[in-house]
Protein backbone atom coordinates (compact mmCIF):
# COMPACT_ATOMS: atom_id res chain seq x y z
CA UNK A 1 0.00 0.00 0.00
CA UNK A 2 1.07 3.58 -0.62
CA UNK A 3 2.13 5.40 2.52
CA UNK A 4 0.82 8.84 3.48
CA UNK A 5 4.24 10.32 2.76
CA UNK A 6 4.23 8.87 -0.75
CA UNK A 7 0.73 10.21 -1.38
CA UNK A 8 1.78 13.67 -0.26
CA UNK A 9 4.92 13.51 -2.44
CA UNK A 10 2.76 12.79 -5.48
CA UNK A 11 0.20 15.54 -4.77
CA UNK A 12 2.10 18.36 -3.15
CA UNK A 13 2.95 21.38 -5.35
CA UNK A 14 5.67 23.99 -4.96
CA UNK A 15 8.98 22.97 -3.45
CA UNK A 16 8.07 19.30 -3.16
CA UNK A 17 10.21 17.11 -5.43
CA UNK A 18 8.76 15.95 -8.71
CA UNK A 19 7.77 12.30 -8.68
CA UNK A 20 9.72 10.32 -11.29
CA UNK A 21 8.57 6.83 -12.21
CA UNK A 22 11.38 4.80 -13.77
CA UNK A 23 9.74 1.84 -15.47
CA UNK A 24 11.40 -1.56 -15.10
CA UNK A 25 10.54 -4.47 -17.40
CA UNK A 26 12.41 -7.70 -18.14
CA UNK A 27 13.92 -6.40 -21.40
CA UNK A 28 15.39 -3.30 -19.72
CA UNK A 29 19.14 -2.64 -19.81
CA UNK A 30 20.51 -2.43 -16.29
CA UNK A 31 23.13 0.20 -17.16
CA UNK A 32 20.58 2.72 -18.42
CA UNK A 33 18.06 2.09 -15.68
CA UNK A 34 20.55 2.25 -12.82
CA UNK A 35 22.39 5.20 -14.38
CA UNK A 36 19.23 7.30 -14.62
CA UNK A 37 18.26 6.32 -11.09
CA UNK A 38 21.65 7.24 -9.62
CA UNK A 39 22.05 10.58 -11.40
CA UNK A 40 18.53 11.84 -10.73
CA UNK A 41 18.84 10.84 -7.08
CA UNK A 42 22.31 12.35 -6.70
CA UNK A 43 21.40 15.79 -5.40
CA UNK A 44 22.04 14.72 -1.82
CA UNK A 45 25.62 13.62 -2.61
CA UNK A 46 26.75 16.23 -5.12
CA UNK A 47 28.98 18.74 -3.29
CA UNK A 48 27.22 22.02 -2.41
CA UNK A 49 27.17 24.47 -5.27
CA UNK A 50 25.21 27.52 -6.27
CA UNK A 51 23.35 25.41 -8.80
CA UNK A 52 22.16 22.72 -6.38
CA UNK A 53 18.99 23.42 -4.42
CA UNK A 54 18.78 22.34 -0.80
CA UNK A 55 15.62 20.39 -1.58
CA UNK A 56 16.21 17.64 -4.16
CA UNK A 57 14.11 18.36 -7.26
CA UNK A 58 13.22 14.72 -7.91
CA UNK A 59 11.93 11.72 -6.01
CA UNK A 60 12.76 8.72 -8.20
CA UNK A 61 11.17 5.31 -7.84
CA UNK A 62 11.60 2.13 -9.83
CA UNK A 63 8.13 0.98 -10.82
CA UNK A 64 6.78 -2.01 -12.70
CA UNK A 65 3.92 -4.44 -13.09
CA UNK A 66 4.48 -5.70 -9.58
CA UNK A 67 6.77 -4.93 -6.66
CA UNK A 68 9.68 -7.21 -5.79
CA UNK A 69 12.54 -8.94 -7.60
CA UNK A 70 12.82 -8.61 -11.37
CA UNK A 71 15.52 -10.07 -13.61
CA UNK A 72 16.60 -7.70 -16.37
CA UNK A 73 17.90 -8.41 -19.88
CA UNK A 74 21.46 -9.07 -18.76
CA UNK A 75 20.23 -11.49 -16.07
CA UNK A 76 21.00 -8.96 -13.33
CA UNK A 77 18.34 -8.95 -10.58
CA UNK A 78 16.69 -5.71 -9.51
CA UNK A 79 13.99 -4.80 -7.02
CA UNK A 80 10.89 -2.98 -8.27
CA UNK A 81 9.88 -0.58 -5.52
CA UNK A 82 6.22 -0.02 -6.39
CA UNK A 83 3.65 -1.51 -8.74
CA UNK A 84 2.10 0.92 -11.20
CA UNK A 85 -1.37 -0.10 -10.00
CA UNK A 86 -0.70 1.89 -6.81
CA UNK A 87 0.43 5.05 -8.60
CA UNK A 88 -2.47 7.34 -9.49
CA UNK A 89 -0.34 10.32 -10.46
CA UNK A 90 3.29 10.98 -11.32
CA UNK A 91 5.14 13.89 -12.87
CA UNK A 92 7.66 12.14 -15.10
CA UNK A 93 7.59 8.65 -16.62
CA UNK A 94 10.88 7.29 -17.99
CA UNK A 95 11.19 3.99 -19.84
CA UNK A 96 14.87 2.98 -20.06
CA UNK A 97 16.47 1.26 -23.02
CA UNK A 98 15.33 -2.26 -23.80
CA UNK A 99 17.31 -5.07 -25.41
CA UNK A 100 15.51 -6.71 -28.32
CA UNK A 101 15.94 -10.41 -28.98
CA UNK A 102 15.86 -12.14 -32.36
CA UNK A 103 12.07 -11.88 -32.41
CA UNK A 104 12.22 -8.09 -32.08
CA UNK A 105 9.72 -6.19 -29.97
CA UNK A 106 6.69 -8.27 -29.01
CA UNK A 107 3.63 -6.05 -28.91
CA UNK A 108 0.89 -6.36 -26.29
CA UNK A 109 3.20 -8.18 -23.87
CA UNK A 110 2.79 -5.51 -21.18
CA UNK A 111 -0.77 -4.16 -21.50
CA UNK A 112 -0.87 -2.93 -17.89
CA UNK A 113 2.30 -0.85 -18.30
CA UNK A 114 1.11 0.54 -21.64
CA UNK A 115 -2.28 1.55 -20.26
CA UNK A 116 -0.71 3.10 -17.16
CA UNK A 117 1.70 5.17 -19.25
CA UNK A 118 -1.19 6.37 -21.40
CA UNK A 119 -3.18 7.32 -18.31
CA UNK A 120 -0.25 9.19 -16.76
CA UNK A 121 0.10 11.17 -20.00
CA UNK A 122 -3.57 12.10 -19.87
CA UNK A 123 -3.04 13.35 -16.29
CA UNK A 124 -0.20 15.62 -17.39
CA UNK A 125 2.99 13.62 -16.88
CA UNK A 126 6.06 13.99 -19.08
CA UNK A 127 6.57 10.76 -21.02
CA UNK A 128 10.23 9.98 -21.69
CA UNK A 129 12.17 7.17 -23.30
CA UNK A 130 15.88 6.45 -23.27
CA UNK A 131 17.21 4.82 -26.41
CA UNK A 132 14.89 1.91 -27.30
CA UNK A 133 12.40 2.48 -24.47
CA UNK A 134 10.24 4.12 -27.15
CA UNK A 135 9.13 0.63 -28.27
CA UNK A 136 6.96 0.28 -25.17
CA UNK A 137 5.76 3.88 -25.21
CA UNK A 138 4.79 3.76 -28.88
CA UNK A 139 2.13 1.20 -27.95
CA UNK A 140 0.29 3.90 -26.00
CA UNK A 141 -0.49 5.80 -29.19
CA UNK A 142 0.55 9.13 -27.68
CA UNK A 143 3.57 9.33 -29.99
CA UNK A 144 1.53 8.85 -33.19
CA UNK A 145 2.48 11.70 -35.51
CA UNK A 146 5.01 13.08 -32.99
CA UNK A 147 8.70 13.25 -33.82
CA UNK A 148 10.91 10.91 -31.79
CA UNK A 149 14.32 9.26 -31.81
CA UNK A 150 15.56 5.75 -31.14
CA UNK A 151 18.85 3.86 -31.23
CA UNK A 152 19.98 3.89 -34.86
CA UNK A 153 20.56 0.13 -34.70
CA UNK A 154 16.84 -0.37 -34.05
CA UNK A 155 15.59 2.33 -36.43
CA UNK A 156 14.30 0.09 -39.22
CA UNK A 157 12.77 -2.36 -36.76
CA UNK A 158 10.94 0.52 -35.11
CA UNK A 159 9.74 1.95 -38.44
CA UNK A 160 8.34 -1.44 -39.38
CA UNK A 161 6.57 -1.81 -36.03
CA UNK A 162 5.28 1.76 -35.66
CA UNK A 163 5.07 3.48 -39.06
CA UNK A 164 2.92 6.25 -37.56
CA UNK A 165 5.79 7.60 -35.43
CA UNK A 166 8.35 9.70 -37.37
CA UNK A 167 11.81 8.89 -36.01
CA UNK A 168 15.12 10.66 -36.37
CA UNK A 169 17.87 8.29 -35.14
CA UNK A 170 20.61 10.79 -35.95
CA UNK A 171 19.22 13.15 -33.30
CA UNK A 172 20.35 12.94 -29.67
CA UNK A 173 17.18 14.29 -28.05
CA UNK A 174 13.75 15.04 -29.47
CA UNK A 175 11.17 17.03 -27.52
CA UNK A 176 7.65 16.92 -29.00
CA UNK A 177 3.99 17.19 -28.03
CA UNK A 178 1.74 20.17 -27.40
CA UNK A 179 3.29 20.68 -23.97
CA UNK A 180 6.80 19.51 -24.88
CA UNK A 181 5.83 16.47 -22.85
CA UNK A 182 7.08 13.72 -25.18
CA UNK A 183 10.84 13.37 -24.77
CA UNK A 184 13.02 10.74 -26.40
CA UNK A 185 16.78 10.21 -26.45
CA UNK A 186 18.75 8.31 -29.07
CA UNK A 187 21.47 5.69 -28.96
CA UNK A 188 22.67 4.12 -25.73
CA UNK A 189 24.52 6.69 -23.60
CA UNK A 190 22.33 9.58 -24.70
CA UNK A 191 20.39 8.90 -21.53
CA UNK A 192 22.95 11.39 -20.19
CA UNK A 193 21.39 14.06 -22.41
CA UNK A 194 17.88 13.05 -21.33
CA UNK A 195 18.70 13.30 -17.63
CA UNK A 196 20.63 16.55 -17.99
CA UNK A 197 17.74 17.99 -20.02
CA UNK A 198 15.25 17.09 -17.29
CA UNK A 199 17.52 18.59 -14.63
CA UNK A 200 17.98 21.79 -16.66
CA UNK A 201 14.24 22.02 -17.32
CA UNK A 202 13.16 21.56 -13.72
CA UNK A 203 16.16 22.63 -11.63
CA UNK A 204 17.95 25.06 -13.92
CA UNK A 205 20.91 25.04 -16.31
CA UNK A 206 23.43 25.60 -13.52
CA UNK A 207 22.21 22.50 -11.69
CA UNK A 208 22.58 20.49 -14.89
CA UNK A 209 26.13 21.78 -15.35
CA UNK A 210 27.00 20.91 -11.76
CA UNK A 211 25.69 17.35 -12.08
CA UNK A 212 27.45 16.94 -15.43
CA UNK A 213 30.76 17.95 -13.88
CA UNK A 214 30.32 15.68 -10.86
CA UNK A 215 29.60 12.59 -12.96
CA UNK A 216 31.80 13.63 -15.94
CA UNK A 217 28.74 13.47 -18.19
CA UNK A 218 28.82 15.07 -21.63
CA UNK A 219 26.14 16.48 -23.86
CA UNK A 220 26.32 14.88 -27.31
CA UNK A 221 26.14 18.24 -29.01
CA UNK A 222 27.44 16.99 -32.35
CA UNK A 223 24.50 14.64 -32.77
CA UNK A 224 24.71 10.92 -33.46
CA UNK A 225 25.69 11.03 -37.14
CA UNK A 226 29.39 10.48 -36.27
CA UNK A 227 28.48 7.22 -34.51
CA UNK A 228 26.24 5.80 -37.20
CA UNK A 229 27.71 3.16 -39.50
CA UNK A 230 26.42 3.31 -43.07
CA UNK A 231 25.09 0.01 -44.37
CA UNK A 232 23.35 0.40 -47.68
CA UNK A 233 20.01 -1.29 -47.97
CA UNK A 234 20.37 -4.73 -49.54
CA UNK A 235 17.05 -6.42 -48.85
CA UNK A 236 15.37 -4.89 -51.91
CA UNK A 237 15.45 -7.99 -54.12
CA UNK A 238 16.77 -6.23 -57.23
CA UNK A 239 19.64 -8.45 -58.36
CA UNK A 240 21.04 -5.98 -60.90
CA UNK A 241 21.33 -3.28 -58.24
CA UNK A 242 22.78 -5.80 -55.78
CA UNK A 243 25.51 -6.60 -58.33
CA UNK A 244 26.39 -2.92 -58.61
CA UNK A 245 26.48 -2.55 -54.82
CA UNK A 246 28.78 -5.56 -54.48
CA UNK A 247 31.14 -4.13 -57.08
CA UNK A 248 31.22 -0.72 -55.40
CA UNK A 249 32.02 -2.23 -51.99
CA UNK A 250 35.40 -3.29 -53.40
CA UNK A 251 36.07 -0.63 -56.05
CA UNK A 252 34.72 2.51 -54.34
CA UNK A 253 37.90 4.51 -54.98
CA UNK A 254 37.96 4.31 -58.77
CA UNK A 255 37.34 7.43 -60.84
CA UNK A 256 33.76 7.76 -62.12
CA UNK A 257 32.38 4.67 -60.32
CA UNK A 258 28.87 5.40 -61.52
CA UNK A 259 29.74 4.48 -65.11
CA UNK A 260 31.07 1.08 -64.05
CA UNK A 261 28.09 0.45 -61.74
CA UNK A 262 25.76 0.99 -64.71
CA UNK A 263 27.83 -1.46 -66.77
CA UNK A 264 27.88 -4.04 -63.95
CA UNK A 265 24.10 -3.81 -63.64
CA UNK A 266 23.59 -4.27 -67.39
CA UNK A 267 21.07 -1.43 -67.59
CA UNK A 268 20.77 1.91 -69.32
CA UNK A 269 21.96 4.81 -67.18
CA UNK A 270 18.47 6.26 -66.82
CA UNK A 271 16.94 2.93 -65.83
CA UNK A 272 19.82 2.21 -63.45
CA UNK A 273 19.43 5.52 -61.59
CA UNK A 274 15.68 5.03 -61.25
CA UNK A 275 15.94 1.43 -60.01
CA UNK A 276 18.90 2.17 -57.74
CA UNK A 277 17.07 5.00 -55.98
CA UNK A 278 13.93 2.90 -55.61
CA UNK A 279 15.88 -0.08 -54.24
CA UNK A 280 18.22 1.69 -51.82
CA UNK A 281 16.36 4.89 -51.01
CA UNK A 282 19.35 6.94 -52.20
CA UNK A 283 20.62 8.30 -55.49
CA UNK A 284 23.67 6.46 -56.87
CA UNK A 285 26.00 9.43 -56.29
CA UNK A 286 24.81 9.88 -52.69
CA UNK A 287 25.33 6.14 -52.12
CA UNK A 288 28.88 6.32 -53.50
CA UNK A 289 29.64 9.25 -51.22
CA UNK A 290 28.36 7.39 -48.15
CA UNK A 291 30.41 4.28 -48.98
CA UNK A 292 33.56 6.36 -49.45
CA UNK A 293 33.06 8.38 -46.27
CA UNK A 294 32.42 5.20 -44.28
CA UNK A 295 35.76 3.84 -45.49
CA UNK A 296 37.44 7.15 -44.64
CA UNK A 297 36.06 6.91 -41.10
CA UNK A 298 37.66 3.50 -40.61
CA UNK A 299 41.02 4.77 -41.90
CA UNK A 300 40.89 7.81 -39.63
CA UNK A 301 40.19 5.51 -36.68
CA UNK A 302 42.76 2.81 -37.44
CA UNK A 303 45.66 4.39 -39.32
CA UNK A 304 47.98 7.35 -38.99
CA UNK A 305 47.56 8.41 -42.63
CA UNK A 306 47.01 12.12 -43.12
CA UNK A 307 43.59 13.48 -44.05
CA UNK A 308 44.89 14.36 -47.53
CA UNK A 309 46.17 10.80 -48.02
CA UNK A 310 42.88 9.30 -46.94
CA UNK A 311 41.02 11.65 -49.24
CA UNK A 312 43.00 10.26 -52.17
CA UNK A 313 42.70 6.65 -50.96
CA UNK A 314 38.90 6.73 -50.95
CA UNK A 315 38.60 8.40 -54.35
CA UNK A 316 38.73 12.18 -53.88
CA UNK A 317 41.55 14.09 -55.53
CA UNK A 318 40.58 17.39 -53.92
CA UNK A 319 41.08 17.26 -50.13
CA UNK A 320 39.06 20.45 -49.63
CA UNK A 321 36.01 18.84 -51.24
CA UNK A 322 36.55 15.68 -49.19
CA UNK A 323 36.69 17.69 -45.96
CA UNK A 324 33.45 19.51 -46.77
CA UNK A 325 31.69 16.28 -47.71
CA UNK A 326 32.97 14.48 -44.61
CA UNK A 327 31.70 17.22 -42.34
CA UNK A 328 28.32 17.38 -44.07
CA UNK A 329 27.76 13.64 -43.63
CA UNK A 330 29.24 13.07 -40.16
CA UNK A 331 28.85 16.47 -38.54
CA UNK A 332 32.56 16.56 -37.71
CA UNK A 333 35.73 17.65 -39.50
CA UNK A 334 38.02 14.67 -40.28
CA UNK A 335 40.58 15.72 -37.66
CA UNK A 336 37.94 16.07 -34.97
CA UNK A 337 36.50 12.70 -35.93
CA UNK A 338 39.93 11.09 -35.55
CA UNK A 339 40.45 12.64 -32.11
CA UNK A 340 37.08 11.37 -30.93
CA UNK A 341 37.21 7.81 -32.20
CA UNK A 342 40.87 6.80 -32.47
CA UNK A 343 41.97 4.57 -29.61
CA UNK A 344 44.01 6.76 -27.22
CA UNK A 345 47.65 5.89 -26.64
CA UNK A 346 47.09 4.83 -23.03
CA UNK A 347 44.57 2.20 -24.15
CA UNK A 348 46.68 0.59 -26.85
CA UNK A 349 48.27 -2.76 -26.13
CA UNK A 350 51.81 -2.32 -24.82
CA UNK A 351 54.53 -3.71 -27.06
CA UNK A 352 56.29 -6.90 -25.98
CA UNK A 353 59.56 -5.17 -25.03
CA UNK A 354 57.69 -3.20 -22.37
CA UNK A 355 57.06 -6.46 -20.54
CA UNK A 356 60.65 -7.53 -20.65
Amino acid sequence: MMTGTQQEAERAPGPQPLHVSLVALPEAAVSTLSGIFDVMNAFSIVPPDDGIAKTPPFHVEIVGERAGPLTLASRVPLVVQRPVAEIERTDIVIVPSVVLGPEGWVKRRYPELVEWCRRMHEKGALICSACSGIFLLAETGVFDGADATVHFGYAQTFRDAYPGVPIHPEQVLVVAGQRDELITSGASMTWHDLVLYLIARHAGATAAQTVARYFALQWHQDGLAPYMVFEGRRDHGDQAIQTAQDWLAVHFSVANPLEEMVRQAGLTERTFKRRFTRATGMSPIAYVQRVRIEEAKRRLERTEASVDEISWQVGYEEPAFFRRLFRRITGLAPGNYRRRFQVPAYAKRPSLHQHG
